[in-house]
């Protein structure tokens, strides 16, 4: 029983750690999962970039989409491999990216179509499962399966809001690795009236602005320079800090990336282009 998917990484609007509210968008970075299913017992994990990573979240996926949607005869183990476009532990959604696709392609080797957003709560469960996410990163999660940018409840695991995005993208990675489970929450609890004022951003429809006001904020709280921010600002509609870091993402015009660019091209790291995605995950 063989299944494939593909998901979207993603950037961030407003970062759920202080209120429970989270905003993300769907960025051009994908991440395939491919599933055989069998009756081994043991469900194993590989990812592809990253022979020795941890492959909890991947196994856990499948486990869930086999206990959702497999029935009675459902079997009992088989393999999940994941490839990627987006980088490991760089604040893009790497993770949620990773979770459903493991989940859709599951769901496609048993000859499922889920309903997207049942599949994307069950990567979500998993990650709280496994511990890899604070708040169960279900912002993250439903931009990168939905498509577009999302507003949400990652409490209640609802969807707030989805509007369709067409930007262009820039990201800067640096060399350096922030794992979500590791983030200060105190110190993000702190910045909670900021974040209460981004998601009021958000909820209006001001995301580009709303990202900003994060942006700023999350890296004095997470203990990110806000330089490579505030000297995009001038040239871009929105920046921010994507995530828990240490990945910066501006959106705007081709004509004020390119001026990005040349400033961040001198940081170390890596500088690259993208642009939005509104269709979301699918089942290949």
């Amino acid at each position: 029983m063989h299944g494939h998917a593909v998901a979207l990484g993603a950037g961030t609007v407003l970062n759920a750690l202080s209120t429970g509210t989270g905003s993300a968008f769907a960025i051009d970075a994908e991440t395939t999962a491919s599933v055989e299913l069998d009756d081994s017992g043991t469900i194993t994990g590989e990812i592809a970039e990253e022979v020795d990573a941890d492959t909890r979240l991947i196994e856990r996926c499948v486990e869930l989409a086999v206990e959702t949607y497999g029935g009675d005869d459902a079997p009992s183990g088989g393999s999940v491999r994941t490839e990627s476009d987006v980088p490991m532990a760089a604040g893009l959604k790497s993770s949620s990216a990773a979770a459903n696709a493991a989940v859709l392609a599951t769901a496609d080797a048993l000859g499922v179509d889920p309903d997207r957003l049942e599949a994307c709560r069950l990567g979500v469960r998993a990650a709280r499962d496994v511990g890899v996410t604070a708040t169960g990163a279900f912002d993250d999660a439903s931009a990168s399966m939905l498509g577009g940018v999302t507003v949400t409840d990652n409490d209640a695991d609802e969807v707030l809001a989805r509007d369709e995005v067409t930007w262009d993208v820039l990201v800067w990675t640096p060399d350096e690795r922030a794992y979500s489970a590791d983030a200060d929450v105190e110190r993000c609890a702190n910045v909670a009236p900021m974040a209460e004022l981004v998601a009021d951003l958000a909820l209006e429809g001001r995301y580009a602005v709303a990202m900003t006001v994060n942006g700023l904020a999350f890296s004095a709280a997470l203990g990110f320079s806000p330089q490579p921010a505030v000297e995009a600002m001038p040239h871009v509609a929105g920046v921010s800090l994507s995530g828990t870091g240490p990945s910066v993402v501006a959106v705007g015009d081709e004509t004020g990336l390119d001026r990005v660019q040349e400033l961040w091209d001198e940081r170390s790291g890596r500088t690259w282009r993208t642009t939005t995605r509104n269709d979301g995950a699918r089942i290949q």
